[in-house]
């Protein structure tokens, strides 16, 4: 998709210089990508003391019964 941006010439150089990337487009999808990862990572943390889980459940148990089904 081509696309157009004003982007800060100062910060694309340092990204690119940080991050050893030697094309632009390398490095805008190279920080797309991580800003992406790092929200995700927030948003599973947030979930943090918020699931519960049952203390009798074995998983063991489960991936052998599961190995013994196929």
């Amino acid at each position: 998709m081509a696309t157009n941006l004003a982007l800060d010439d100062i910060l694309l150089k340092r990204a690119m210089k940080i991050g050893t990337m030697r094309t632009k487009k390398e490095t805008v999808n190279t920080a797309l990508k991580e800003f992406i990862d790092r929200r995700m990572q927030k948003r599973i943390g947030r979930l943090e003391g918020k699931i519960s889980f049952r203390e009798d459940w074995d998983y063991k148990k489960e991936r052998r019964n599961r190995e013994h089904s196929r």
